[in-house]
C-alpha cells in the first residue's frame, strides 16, 4: 500500500467572495421591488363596489330638442329698404311633456315669434350680443302660458339653426 508522505491539509470552505454578496443583495432587492410593485398594482386596480358611494347623483335625463320650421319675416327699416330675416329655431326642452304641450299650441307660439321678429331692426341682429338678446326674448315669449291660468312651458334654450339677414 502506498502511503502518502505529502502533508495532507484539510480543505476548508472558502469564505464567500464579494461577488457572491453583491449578487445576493441584488437578488433580494429585485424580489422586494417586484413584491412592492405587485402589491401596489393589486390594491390600486381593485374597484370599489357600486354600492360604496350612495351619494353619487343620478345622471340627468337627456334634453329633448324640438325643431321649428324656418321662418321668414320682414324687418323694420329706417332707411327705406326692404330687409328680411330667415331664421331657423330649435328649442331645447327638459322633457317630452313640454314638447307635447308646445306642439299642441304651435300656431300660437309661431305667431308670437313672428310678431316679435317683425318688430326688429337689422342693426339689432347684426351683433353677437343682439343675437343672444333675441334668443332670451324668444325663450321668454315661448315660455308664456298659452291658456289663461295655464302652466308656463319651461324652455332650457333657444338655438339658432339658420340665421340670415338681408
Amino acid at each position: 500500500m502506498a502511503t502518502t508522505t505529502a502533508n495532507q491539509q484539510a480543505i476548508a470552505p472558502s469564505a464567500p467572495g464579494p461577488m457572491k454578496r453583491i449578487l445576493m443583495i441584488l437578488l433580494i432587492v429585485l424580489v422586494a421591488a417586484g413584491a412592492a410593485g405587485t402589491g401596489t398594482w393589486f390594491f390600486m386596480s381593485k374597484r370599489a363596489p357600486a354600492t360604496a358611494s350612495p351619494a353619487a347623483p343620478a345622471p340627468a335625463p337627456a334634453p329633448v330638442f324640438f325643431p321649428l320650421e324656418p321662418l321668414t319675416v320682414n324687418l323694420q327699416s329706417d332707411d327705406g329698404q326692404q330687409h328680411f330675416l330667415r331664421i331657423g329655431l330649435t328649442l331645447k326642452l327638459a322633457d317630452q311633456a313640454t314638447h307635447d304641450q308646445l306642439n299642441e299650441h304651435m300656431p300660437e307660439i309661431r305667431s308670437r315669434v313672428l310678431l316679435a321678429l317683425s318688430n326688429k331692426h337689422p342693426e339689432e341682429l347684426q351683433t353677437l350680443d343682439g343675437k343672444h338678446a333675441l334668443a332670451k326674448e324668444l325663450e321668454a315669449l315661448i315660455e308664456q302660458p298659452t291658456e289663461t291660468g295655464g302652466q308656463p312651458a319651461h324652455v332650457a334654450g333657444v338655438l339658432f339653426t339658420e340665421f340670415v339677414v338681408q
